[in-house]
């Protein structure tokens, strides 16, 4: 499954701390999408209706965790990219992801055997 922009944006925040409350997701998303509070939550209903988030409870709130693993995740994201957006038949260049904030040392090797994994089974259909 690939997230939309909007679903990969709170795939993104709770790659990097959860669980997380609905309070804590709006008030990251706010600040970029100016959404209310009800279209956050509608959001969050959603992806866990797709099975992208858990929705647990926390005393009174509830809180949300991730689904989808993060590399595996945005391996299928820049694959789509790379596909439908730039007509690439090969895989990015993992030096592009180098310098990024949210995938870590640690973590370009597992990105770089995924979208070659990708790559080699976009051309074998």
């Amino acid at each position: 499954m690939t997230p939309n922009p909007t679903e990969l944006e709170i795939l993104k925040l709770l790659w990097k701390s959860q669980p997380r409350t609905a309070k804590d997701i709006h008030e990251h998303l706010s600040l970029k999408y100016g959404w209310s509070y009800s279209s956050t939550r509608k959001t969050l209903e959603r992806m866990g209706t797709k099975g992208i988030l858990s929705v647990g409870t926390q005393g009174h709130k509830k809180i949300f965790t991730a689904n989808l693993e993060k590399i595996p995740t945005l391996a299928k994201c820049m694959r789509d990219f790379a596909a439908n957006v730039l007509e690439l038949d090969e895989p990015l260049p993992i030096t592009m992801f180098a310098d990024s904030r949210l995938i870590g040392k640690d973590e370009i090797d597992e990105l770089d055997e995924l979208l070659q994994q990708l790559a080699k089974e976009e051309k074998e259909k």
